[in-house]
């Protein structure tokens, strides 16, 4: 068989292309055992696998979890990645736990014989369009119009790292420090310390990764998420600041990294008293609102489309919610003059 980019594809004891539909119906009939079994059937010896991933915690995690899988079953494993890695807490990841990874860019496809999807699926990005899929595993909702060997989705589960700890426990295999970690940390993160969905599964990897993980590289991951460069803004920040009635209302200015603006929205959650936390920044032609509550009576979500739905996009969570208004659609008056004063008007003008 010749893959989309031209690369001989090696033949496997699966060679059966299913819709996801179709794949989805047999492995949710599978015990954890099978379908480790089915996943592991798609490969031989002389195989070289890429693993294609949208670089995030869940998803090196994930990686790192099916080379391990793989390691002693395959001729070699690629993971790569379309998607530049800004967060700070990303690179710190991928740096002290060693996740070694490429961009996608930089790969040769005719190199590999095999190809592997994780949290994600093929119609998320026009980067994997070239790529057919031999094996999909995830956790977003089913998407359609396309296909693979093998398809592994549980969009009820909180996280992928929790789908590749029960592979690995199926498999026999105790992860290293540095995978349980990892996988640890991408359940962590994708389920948001368990404030957004997860199932009992989520909970039992959870606490079965614990007691493999160290404790102190997990705490470095977490806590660097500021880069020294940008410790001015949050001295901008705590300058324009104004507090009224349990708000904090502050306007950052323009910012090399929109992700700074979240950082210091959830800085600024620890105030005491504060019952709503408003920041805004530019971000090249945008501007960018994040939005922070404690979710008891409040909806940021909602709150967010209200104030800005009409002038851009916004939404969100009850808790935290972003609306990003291009600055073309803002009065000229207010790009012009955009503070602290006028975020408070506008927050104020739908708040009921």
């Amino acid at each position: 068989m010749t893959n989309r980019s031209g690369g001989k594809r090696s033949s496997s004891n699966n060679d059966e292309i299913q819709s996801p539909d179709a794949a989805l119906r047999v492995t949710r009939r599978m015990s954890n055992k099978e379908r480790l079994r089915a996943f592991l059937n798609l490969f031989r010896k002389s195989d070289s696998v890429l693993v294609v991933i949208v670089a995030d915690p869940d998803s090196m995690a994930s990686a790192q979890a099916v080379k391990r899988l793989l390691a002693r079953r395959v001729e070699r494993i690629t993971i790569a990645h379309p998607n530049a890695i800004k967060r700070v807490n990303n690179l710190a990841m991928k740096e002290l736990l060693k996740i070694p990874m490429q961009h996608l860019r930089n790969t040769r496809r005719d190199d590999y014989t095999k190809f592997v999807l994780l949290d994600s699926q093929p119609p998320h990005s026009p980067d994997f369009a070239n790529i057919r899929f031999d094996a999909v595993i995830d956790h977003h909702p089913v998407t359609r119009g396309w296909s693979a060997n093998f398809v592994d989705i549980r969009p009820e589960y909180g996280a992928v790292s929790s789908m590749l700890t029960e592979y690995l426990k199926s498999a026999n295999i105790k992860p290293a420090v540095a995978l349980a970690t990892a996988l640890f940390y991408g359940i962590k993160a994708d389920t948001q310390n368990f404030t957004k969905k997860a199932t009992p599964s989520d909970v039992l990897c959870f606490q079965y990764l614990f007691k493999r993980i160290n404790q102190l590289l997990l705490n470095r991951i977490e806590t660097s998420d500021i880069r020294r460069s940008e410790l001015k803004y949050f001295m901008g920040a705590i300058e324009a600041m104004k507090f009224s009635k349990k708000r904090i209302y502050t306007h950052v200015g323009k910012v090399t990294n929109p992700d700074i603006l979240v950082i210091v929205a959830d800085f600024l959650t620890h105030v005491r008293d504060a019952g709503w936390v408003v920041v805004s920044g530019t971000y090249g032609e945008k501007l960018v609102v994040i939005f922070r509550c404690d979710g008891y009576k409040k909806d940021a979500g909602k709150l967010a489309k209200k104030v800005f739905g009409k002038l851009g996009t916004a939404g969100g969570h009850r808790q935290s919610a972003r609306a990003e208004i291009p600055l073309k659609n803002l009065d000229e008056h207010a790009v012009k003059g955009f503070n602290t004063k006028v975020l408070q008007k506008f927050f104020l003008r739908h708040l009921t």
